[in-house]
């Protein structure tokens, strides 16, 4: 049936695509396709009220909104209009019998009236609440845990100047609530309240976010291949997955600050499952024997894309130049030896993972990762991104980060088995996208793209109205 979807003002553009992984998640194979969406009449595309129809019953919604962290609550539509009395009229049209069986006198109830771009005041909340006597409520009031909430939800007609999605005309909602957010989660793990972060430790709402489209789970295991401080794998530990990590800094994954401040700090703050293991791993050079493939469910990671940090690899400068022959570390220098490294561009950091993640993840297995694009490109042509024979792109959700450029978050779903003639294949299409894309995809140039000056025809490139105007973090 076709529900009332409202989310939280913010990421706008990862909504939409976290609900359908959701629904795979708990609907099973197939429902994320089957997840149909609706703008309702004058309504911004940018705006939080959808409808949505989900391949299920409400167990299904109910589960997708307790885990969702941008979506604010699902409701069953009881009717919405442009005033009251149109709203009015639309519930007395809804059909009793999906009405009666939550006004019962067994039953208890809480009116909450919420709004979207207005504050309205506790006295004109109780007066809205009160011109509802035409619901025939025969249940007692309970405010702190009732059966059944039911919700009025309230847009208005605020003008341009409000720095919110355009709305045409005012409208009201109202809607029993099938199931809400976990308003708890974030709070709980905000990295200001962290054990041990880094200068790239992923922001927690993100790690989460991250967490839904690898469909993080029990009985799962996920692998981050640049773990760094371990955030995104505390989000996957949370939801319940069995995690694994690997870093090229061994004073990161071993040392970090000290016994009492390092990634299993972290785990142990949250009394999660620690990993089953965190290896100093090149992602270049990674350690596995030959004959192994298909055990990760997912590879989620944020690789390095050279503006914070830029990515390294095995060998340094005068060993990949041939200048010094390969050395053999002696027993006695193993235990504290800091293997040289050299700057690993942006084109072969991504062409590894690719190549990873397409022998290592089962048929089915979610690669997700972020991927570096400059505000000037078309940033919805999915040619600019990576592409591999054995991976489908189910979802590309742009996170702005400046004037200058954003990041992806690339969601790739593996749907063939991994062949030689797949890694041949694999090996032309990087070629290809090597050679036609951005020549900021090598060592360095991202970070001169985005930090230099920008000017066209003598006038700066980039200016403040090029930034969509909405209010908000992360928009």
């Amino acid at each position: 049936m076709w529900y009332l979807c409202v989310f939280y003002h913010r990421l706008l553009d990862y909504r939409r695509p976290e609900v359908e992984s959701l629904a795979e998640l708990f609907g099973g194979p197939g429902a994320g396709e089957a997840v149909e969406w609706r703008l309702l009449e004058n309504h911004h595309a940018d705006s939080p009220f959808h409808l949505v129809r989900l391949p299920g019953d409400e167990r299904l919604a109910a589960q997708i909104a307790n885990r969702s962290l941008l979506v604010k609550g699902i409701y069953e539509l009881w009717g919405h209009g442009a005033t009251y009395d149109e709203l009015e009229k639309a519930i007395k049209e809804y059909p009793d019998e999906r009405k009666l069986p939550y006004l019962t006198p067994e039953s208890s109830f809480k009116i909450i009236v919420d709004s979207f771009g207005k504050v309205i005041s506790f006295e004109e909340q109780n007066e809205i609440i009160k011109g509802f006597t035409y619901i025939p409520f025969e249940g007692r009031v309970n405010l702190k845990k009732p059966d059944h909430k039911f919700f009025v939800l309230e847009t208005d007609d605020y003008g341009s100047q409000n720095g919110l999605p355009p709305v045409a005309q005012k409208t009201v909602f109202f809607g029993r609530e099938v199931g809400a957010a976990d308003r708890h989660l974030l709070p709980t793990y905000q990295l200001k309240s962290r054990k041990y972060i880094g200068p790239t430790a992923m922001d927690c709402e993100m790690a989460f976010l991250m967490a839904n489209q690898g469909l993080a789970r029990p009985g799962k295991l996920v692998y981050d291949p640049f773990v760094g401080t371990g955030s995104i794998l505390v989000a996957a530990a949370h939801f319940g997955a069995m995690t694994m990590g690997a870093d090229i800094d061994i004073r990161v994954v071993r040392d970090g600050r000290g016994p009492d401040c390092n990634i299993w700090s972290n785990f142990e703050q949250y009394k999660l499952p620690e990993p089953l293991c965190v290896l100093r791993a090149d992602n270049n050079l990674p350690p596995w024997r030959p004959g192994l493939k298909e055990i990760f469910d997912a590879i989620i990671c944020d690789p390095p894309y050279g503006v914070r940090a830029g990515g390294r690899k095995s060998g340094g400068r005068k060993l990949l130049k041939g200048i010094i022959p390969p050395y053999t570390v002696p027993d006695e220098k193993r235990e504290n030896h800091i293997p040289s490294t050299a700057p690993y561009s942006l084109a072969e950091c991504v062409h590894d993972l690719l190549h990873l993640a397409a022998r290592m993840l089962v048929i089915g297995g979610r690669l997700v990762f972020f991927y570096p694009v400059l505000r000037d490109d078309d940033v919805a042509d999915v040619a600019k991104f990576p592409q591999h024979p054995c991976f489908k792109l189910v979802a590309s959700c742009e996170q702005i980060l400046s004037l200058r450029y954003s990041r992806v978050l690339l969601t790739m779903v593996k749907v063939e088995p991994y062949t030689e003639e797949i890694e041949k294949m694999g090996e032309e299409r990087h070629q290809e996208f090597r050679e036609n894309h951005q020549k900021w995809m090598e060592e360095g140039n991202l970070h001169s793209a985005v930090f230099s000056p920008a000017e066209q025809d003598g006038k700066p490139k980039f200016d403040k109205d090029s930034k969509p105007k909405y209010r908000g973090k992360y928009v």
